[in-house]
């Protein structure tokens, strides 16, 4: 899996947006201005850091060598991974969209509704 597939599918949440607020090697992945996915872009391989349940975060780390706590972020909610093949697209796609809906699930009702299409 490259950036590309990877930005694509970040980028195909509803008012999902990127940009890079920290530095230049850092892209971050934004819904309703609230971060639920972040990529480095200075390792080779790739290293992405997203948002997940305390439980999920000790699952990932104990089945996956390439999990660990996310750098500068509260590691019981914040996960890395090194993409170096260890972890496949369909787990991390749906890691990534864990990611997007935990953090939609945290906004204020009415705009969980747009955002989920109820609206």
């Amino acid at each position: 899996m490259d950036l590309e597939t990877i930005r694509d599918f970040a980028l195909s949440f509803k008012e999902s947006s990127e940009g890079f607020p920290f530095d230049s090697d850092t892209l971050v992945f934004k819904v309703a201005g609230k971060m639920f996915l972040l990529v480095s872009l200075e390792y080779n391989p790739i290293k992405l850091s997203l948002k997940h349940l305390p439980e999920k975060g000790m699952e990932y780390r104990e089945h996956y060598a390439a999990v660990e706590g996310a750098y500068h972020m509260n590691k019981t909610h914040w996960s890395s991974v090194v993409l170096d093949g260890s972890v496949n697209w369909e787990i991390l796609r749906s890691w990534i969209q864990d990611s997007h809906d935990l953090v939609v699930s945290s906004l204020p009702k009415y705009k969980q509704k747009v955002l989920r299409g109820d609206a």
